[in-house]
Order: structure tokens, then sequence, then C-alpha cells
């Protein structure tokens, strides 16, 4: 895929990466410590987010186990 159709990187937060991967806070975190799921990342010192592009990731690798 050429950088031209590619969507840009950009931070999800808990509400939408909850949303999207339909796994639970506690699930999440879980399997990110299990190295199973991408690794937040502090965007402040009170807020933490995910990589749009590793989310997306993940979510393909699990489609193709499946």
């Amino acid at each position: 895929m050429n950088n031209s159709t590619q969507e840009p990187d950009r931070f999800l937060r808990e509400a939408e990466v909850a949303h999207i991967t339909g796994l639970s806070r506690t699930t999440r975190w879980r399997l990110e410590r299990r190295g199973e799921f991408p690794r937040r990342r502090s965007i402040s010192c009170n807020a933490v987010a995910w990589l749009a592009s590793e989310v997306r990731a993940w979510m393909t690798e699990r489609a193709e186990v499946a």
C-alpha cells in the first residue's frame, strides 16, 4: 500500500480502542502485559493512548488467525 492511500497514524484513546476492538479495559491490560496487545503510550502526565497503526495491525493479525 502506498503512503498516499494509507490513513495517517494517530493516537486512539481508551473509549475508541474499546469500541473498535470490542475488548474491555481489563482484557486489553492483561493482553498488553503478556505482550499480546500493543503497548499504550503516555501522551501527557494524565493520559495514555495507543497508535492506530499498531491497533489496526493487531486486529489484522487476529483476523488472519481466526
